[in-house]
């Protein structure tokens, strides 16, 4: 019963944040302070983190993703750069660049599995990456719906 209560109330506050995120969205921008919060909730639930883990494994996640977005910060930067025409030479030099980076987005995931499995389970550590696209999804589907409302 328990279990029930708690993604009940889950739902609630995603259904509020979206919603609430969604309206200050035209007003004042993204609220990624509520992105967040709302995100922790809903891995945290979905993973069923401990509150050892939890305390633990926040820090190792934000991090990650914190180094994930600088690395595809600089992959957009390569996509503008080879927009328009381009020598050969620079076709070459962007190709290889997407390909170090690639390589270090690999190494980054490698290194944060290695230290997220010493917090989380195997099982846990799996169940990750669905539950963040679950959460990327279901806010994006508020903010669609949203989308609808303002149109009619």
């Amino acid at each position: 019963m328990k279990m029930k209560y708690n993604k009940y109330i889950l739902f609630l506050i995603l259904g509020l944040l979206g919603s609430t995120a969604y309206a200050q969205r035209d007003q004042q921008g993204f609220d990624r302070e509520k992105y967040e919060s709302a995100r922790v909730a809903f891995i945290t639930n979905r993973l069923d983190l401990k509150t050892e883990q939890a305390e633990k494994f926040w820090p190792i996640f934000n991090k990650y993703n914190e180094d994930k977005e600088k690395l595809m910060r600089n992959m957009s930067a390569i996509n503008k750069e080879s927009d328009g025409d381009v020598t050969e030479a620079k076709a070459k030099e962007l190709i290889n660049k997407r390909f170090t980076i690639q390589k270090e987005m690999l190494d980054l995931d490698k290194e944060f599995m290695n230290k997220v499995t010493s917090v989380l389970s195997h099982t846990q550590a799996l169940k990750l990456g669905g539950a963040n696209r679950d959460f990327v999804r279901r806010i994006y589907r508020m903010n669609q719906r949203g989308d609808q409302r303002d149109q009619n």
